[in-house]
């Protein structure tokens, strides 16, 4: 019995043992460098619907690399909020690969939540250049651009042609046509996203960077909001929704209602990305084929875009990083980025799918938004950028909602920019 008992107790310790082995080398193999297998995509919302069935191709030809997508919330606000929540539990994350805000990229890196990329293994070459700033930070590659996306004015070509008249070009122009022009057919006149959440970052911005004028430099190190280019945006945006030529219910205004407002005929001008363009466009819409897209307009000519658009980033903690990478490659290749445009519609970060006659003829908007593309400035870079992003959207409201001059709200983004970078 003693030998029983005896022998029993070293099959339980070659148990534990053997159990503890192999759970470590299971977790060896999952942080291995060249370590395949599932995966889990996180993104935010799928508005168009199609980014499963582009998985279902990868699956197909990937079954011991099979990926499950995660939608988070549309709002880009809610989607930041729910990556960061996870990937703060460390090895416990749910997600292994995420597709990223082009903003938030720096914020992730310096968290170290994602991992560097090498480049020669991803063919930035065929990107169209500015993107792959986005996806750097402090010199390294830390994510690859899978979209990219530039602000339009879209606008009612068949009202402009009944009045004689191109379509802006200036700010002036703009606030000329959206006074005089939008009443006489029963429109509002101009619209963005002006609901404080990051669509107002990036609306606020692009009057900022259209005026001359920057936020932040040096990666978020140095404040350089205080100046009259950042008075004359901010002024420009406010000056609108005061004389009423931007409707007060545009300051409830997301992507969607924006969109929507456009699409459902109740607007003569909109600031949007290009995808907004190609529903309003659809079959069906009723606005269909009475649609143009041209540059943000500026002071004195066109003005600057936000960069938009998405990258895609390796959870540092990810189950399979070979696995990763290999779908990353696979998601920016010329035939996915193809279908990006074409079944997403999304602006892709391959170059030479801009110049593509058939693609143009589907999509006219394609030289106008490239030319927008490769103008485009970034966002301000920061590590922090998930808190200057909710001052300069707080901040600006408040000068939109006339419950501060464009001018004192100006001084109280500069202060409150500073105390960030200080940290």
């Amino acid at each position: 019995m003693r030998w029983i008992h005896a022998a029993g107790r070293g099959l339980l310790v070659l148990v534990v043992v053997m159990t503890g082995y192999i759970a470590s080398g299971a977790r060896a193999d999952e942080g291995a460098p060249h370590g395949r297998g599932p995966l889990t995509l996180a993104t935010a919302g799928d508005l168009t619907g199609y980014l499963g069935p582009l998985l279902e191709g990868w699956n197909r030809t990937h079954p011991g690399e099979r990926v499950t997508l995660v939608e988070l919330p549309d709002s880009a606000d809610e989607t930041h909020a729910q990556m960061t929540t996870d990937l703060r539990g460390g090895d416990r994350s749910r997600f292994d690969v995420l597709n990223i805000d082009v903003n938030w990229t720096s914020e992730f890196a310096a968290a170290g939540w994602i991992r560097p990329l090498p480049r020669d293994r991803f063919p930035l070459r065929t990107f169209l250049p500015p993107v792959v700033d986005t996806a750097t930070y402090d010199g390294q590659l830390y994510a690859v651009p899978y979209v990219t996306n530039a602000g339009l004015l879209l606008y009612r070509k068949d009202v402009l042609a009944r009045e004689g008249v191109p379509p802006p070009r200036t700010w002036a122009e703009l606030e000329h046509d959206a006074r005089t022009i939008a009443p006489k057919y029963g429109l509002d006149g101009y619209a963005g996203q002006f609901l404080p959440y990051e669509g107002l970052t990036v609306n606020a911005a692009e009057a900022v960077y259209s005026a001359g004028g920057t936020i932040l430099g040096d990666e978020g190190a140095r404040v350089t909001v205080n100046s009259a280019a950042a008075r004359e945006g901010v002024g420009f945006l406010a000056r609108g929704v005061r004389e009423g030529w931007i409707p007060k219910r545009a300051l409830t205004y997301k992507e969607e209602e924006s969109k929507q407002a456009f699409q459902d005929g109740r607007l003569l001008f909109l600031r949007n990305w290009p995808y907004a363009y190609a529903v309003a466009s659809a079959k069906g819409s009723p606005v269909a084929g009475k649609i143009g897209a041209v540059p943000l307009p500026g002071p004195d000519g066109p003005g600057t875009s936000v960069l938009g658009g998405s990258n895609l980033a390796v959870n540092t903690h990810a189950r399979h990083p070979d696995s990763a990478a290999r779908l990353i490659a696979y998601l920016t290749g010329a035939r996915v980025q193809r279908m990006v445009l074409t079944r997403g519609a999304l602006p892709p970060v391959r170059a030479a799918l801009y110049e593509d006659p058939a693609l143009i003829r589907r999509f006219p908007y394609l030289p106008t938004l490239r030319a927008a593309v490769l103008a485009a400035a970034p966002r301000p870079k920061s590590p922090h950028y998930d808190q200057v992003s909710l001052v300069v959207q707080a901040v600006v409201h408040d000068a939109l909602t006339g419950r501060q001059t464009p001018e004192a709200a100006v001084r109280r983004l500069a202060r409150e920019l500073d105390a960030i970078a200080r940290r």
